[in-house]
């Protein structure tokens, strides 16, 4: 359960990044170099979130 709640965050974390990158808008008006760097670190984080995940979904599936 815990995995697939893990993919859920992640996937809502990719369209925080893509949220902040095109609206520039996290809690404040940020300029854009800094929308930029933190919408990619929230794309790059829920990329790491989604792959871990299937990764130990998979690792459960072997072992089973």
């Amino acid at each position: 359960m815990f995995n697939w709640l893990s993919i859920v965050a992640g996937f809502f974390y990719l369209l925080l990044g893509i949220v902040v990158i095109i609206y520039k808008f996290f809690v404040i008006f940020l300029e854009p170099n800094v929308a930029y760097s933190l919408g990619g670190l929230f794309i790059l984080y829920g990329a790491f979130r989604i792959v871990r995940s299937i990764y130990r979904i998979r690792e459960q599936r072997n072992e089973e």
